[in-house]
């Protein structure tokens, strides 16, 4: 028998995209699947979606509102596959994505986990516009993508990863407690816990952008400490297996990356990672910004020019105007 691949799905109040979703596994050209929807209590008819799927073989779940992270942990519970493919309700996968990966993995070494190439839209896939980062490629050392990534060299959408269920295992579950960022530290257990990253260039998934309001565009104080919580684990796990130089300074710019985003919101959280990136030798990341807010940030500070963005923000909000 060729391998069982698990897809895990979780969904709450995804009934405009879940179908999609499915459709794109259903439609995978590996024939092969184990395919399980963990609905997290929805109130949108997400559940009905997910339901109806099951005379095509489907796996629905009903889950209490815990969150993304505890669906997915039901979903690997209940999961049978030799390999598991992690997908949001509202993205969806190319129909070649699973076989390339698999087939790639079957002349990896033992333990290999494998990547893909992913790309964003709005209404429809063929929207997307692939554009090849630095850490689209294999990675004979699981922690050299890490570093690579935190040093600006992209990021990989969980759905791009295809890994072993036997390396999963090594890595845990996911963390109930965090929110915010939880599928990056996920991640980085897992890459830890992994020989190598294989990266298949033609095995594409697809990250819808809506706009409507989403988890990563939370600024409430929980979703910040699970921001915090889930860089400082993650920097702490991969200085435990490597701490070169540039692992420091990957380190470093993680959490000066989250410094920059975070402040004004939790000015405790921003001193603890300015501190711990100070602590492991600094980085060369500056904050983003327009031309304005880089000459106030030259004259007075970083922090300084963030307050005169918010405040710009606030005007442009009440129809001031847009920010030269």
């Amino acid at each position: 028998m060729p391998p069982l691949v698990s897809v895990i799905i979780p969904c709450r109040d995804g009934a405009a995209w879940l179908g999609a979703a499915i459709e794109s596994c259903l439609g995978q050209s590996w024939t092969h699947l184990d395919i399980i929807v963990v609905d997290d209590a929805s109130a949108d008819g997400s559940r009905k979606v997910a339901w109806s799927y099951r005379n095509r073989g489907v796996v629905a779940l009903d889950s209490p509102r815990r969150g993304a992270a505890a669906a997915r942990n039901a979903g690997l519970q209940r999961a049978r596959g030799e390999f598991i493919q992690f997908l949001d309700a509202d993205d969806v996968l190319d129909p070649e994505k699973i076989r390339i990966q698999v087939e790639r993995l079957a002349d990896a070494p033992a333990g290999a986990v494998a990547s893909g190439a992913w790309a964003r839209f709005r209404e429809h896939p063929s929207e997307a516009v692939f554009a090849a980062e630095p850490v689209w490629r294999s990675f004979s050392a699981p922690e050299e993508f890490l570093v690579a990534s935190w040093l600006g060299g992209g990021m990989m959408a969980n759905f791009a990863w295809l890994s072993p269920r036997a390396v999963l295992d090594r890595a845990g579950p996911w963390d109930e407690a965090l929110s915010l960022a939880d599928d990056g530290e996920y991640f980085c257990r897992a890459l830890l816990a992994a020989s190598a990253v294989v990266f298949c260039g033609n095995a594409r998934g697809f990250y819808r952008s809506t706009a409507a309001p989403g988890l990563s565009r939370r600024r409430d104080r929980a979703a910040l400490v699970s921001g915090f919580a889930a860089i400082d684990l993650s920097c702490r796990r991969l200085l435990q297996r490597c701490s070169s130089p540039p692992a420091k300074r990957a380190c470093a710019t993680n959490y000066l990356r989250f410094a920059y985003d975070a402040y004004p919101d939790a000015r405790d959280l921003v001193a603890l990672a300015e501190r711990r990136a100070h602590e492991l030798g600094g980085s060369e990341l500056r904050p983003g910004g327009g031309r304005a807010f880089q000459l106030l940030a030259k004259g007075f500070g970083w922090k300084f020019g963030k307050h005169c963005q918010r405040a710009w923000h606030r005007l442009k909000a009440r129809g001031a105007g847009a920010l030269p």
